[in-house]
């Protein structure tokens, strides 16, 4: 396809975007448009493979590093610790496979609100033979530290607790979970700790340096890069159960996607929330922007933000990118009809469980029943404003009122 017609059909979609009141920026972020066409027109410069020896794959490769080393930075790790991955999915899949390269099988402690992408594939270990605990959470959906240190065992393996809940916005307290780790493990193996950071990082301020983490997945497109291209930290050496071409030091075979790299390394490097940038500036007002915005939906009758403790002031708590909030009478899937045929976009939480019926998330919170079947999430990105946020809040008001 001609290279003019790339560039117009994506800012097609861009400005589609912008003119409709996109608010599922939990399940993939708009665009950064000037990142997404800058990677664009350099992966036309670095078409090559970079495992070609030639003088183009050689120039793909130092293209490719330099990606990593700009990524790392933002990150504050060594670069040799940062591997490209498909997406966050693929990131969380090579930390939980890598345990079928152990001699002997033990078990695993994963969150009771982890993301398909973690819940699913240790199932898949569970039908292997290692056992599989899940640690429960309050009824804010943060993750029970007693319960956690009740289960861990000496023949614990593996430690997964993702750092901000993709459909209701609760931090979890990773700091004290390491920290728990390394007391419990004083002088002992210590179970790895992997942390799904995909809604971490670049949405809130997080870091990798943490000793406690061992290996964390990220993606892209939660901060305004491309879909397929994620990336996989890890602290120590870990051997991949999948194997190929021997690409990422063998840890994650497959031809690199340059552009996607670009692209991301672009983004960690503009919205990685490190405190006197930008970043953060954007990170603040969104506070004030989700406070407002859960003060106004908790003023209409029918309305329950979840928690219902939440108010949008309550500190590092939660990401103020992401509110859940169920309405009376109105199930999940007809609210976001409804609000569909005014331009808005939200969802019932995680994209790739649209068309199940089960809330894991919201059950292992133990809400009532009608509140789970209508709940629903709002999730910003940087490029909102309080305009935006207000019709939204005009459309939704005027939704609601029509089922009440």
């Amino acid at each position: 396809m001609d290279h003019s017609i790339v560039l117009f059909l994506f800012f097609f979609y861009t400005e589609l975007m912008k003119k409709n009141l996109y608010f599922d920026c939990a399940a993939t972020a708009l665009y950064d448009e000037a990142i997404i066409k800058n990677a664009l027109e350099k992966s036309l410069c670095f078409f090559a493979n970079p495992s070609s020896l030639h003088k183009k794959g050689l120039e793909a490769k130092q293209c490719l590093e330099a990606c990593r080393e700009k990524a790392a930075k933002s990150l504050e790790i060594p670069a040799e610790q940062l591997f490209f991955t498909s997406g966050g999915t693929e990131a969380n899949q090579i930390a939980i496979l890598s345990l079928l390269t152990r001699p002997s099988k033990g078990s695993i402690l994963i969150s009771a609100i982890e993301h398909p992408a973690v819940r699913e594939q240790v199932k898949m270990l569970e039908s292997s033979g290692w056992s599989v605990q899940t640690i429960p959470v309050n009824t804010e959906g943060s993750i029970n530290l007693r319960s956690l240190r009740e289960k861990l065992s000496a023949d614990t393996a593996l430690v997964s607790v993702m750092a901000v809940n993709n459909e209701t916005g609760a931090i979890q307290p990773i700091e004290k979970i390491g920290a728990l780790l390394q007391e419990v493990y004083e002088g002992k193996r210590k179970p790895r700790f992997h942390v799904d950071a995909v809604q971490a990082i670049g949405k809130i301020p997080f870091s990798l340096k943490q000793t406690a983490i061992d290996s964390a997945a990220l993606s892209a497109h939660k901060i305004g890069g491309p879909r397929g291209v994620g990336a996989l930290y890890t602290k120590n050496q870990m051997e991949s159960f999948l194997r190929g071409g021997n690409q990422e030091k063998g840890l994650r075979s497959g031809t690199e996607n340059l552009f996607g790299i670009y692209a991301f390394a672009d983004c960690l490097e503009k919205y990685t929330i490190r405190k006197k940038t930008q970043a953060f500036e954007r990170y603040e007002k969104q506070k004030t922007l989700t406070a407002f915005f859960i003060e106004e939906v908790r003023n209409l009758k029918t309305a329950t933000i979840i928690p219902e403790t939440r108010t949008g002031k309550e500190g590092e708590s939660f990401s103020p990118w992401i509110v859940q909030a169920a309405f009376q009478n109105i199930p999940a899937q007809v609210l976001i009809r409804a609000l569909s045929e005014h331009g808005v976009c939200i969802s019932s939480g995680s994209a790739c469980s649209s068309k199940k019926l089960s809330r894991p998330v919201l059950e292992a919170m133990k809400l009532p029943k009608e509140q789970i079947q209508n709940a629903v999430r709002f999730s910003f990105c940087p490029s909102h404003t309080r305009e935006d946020i207000e019709n939204l809040l005009v459309l939704l008001k005027n939704t609601v009122n029509q089922y009440g």
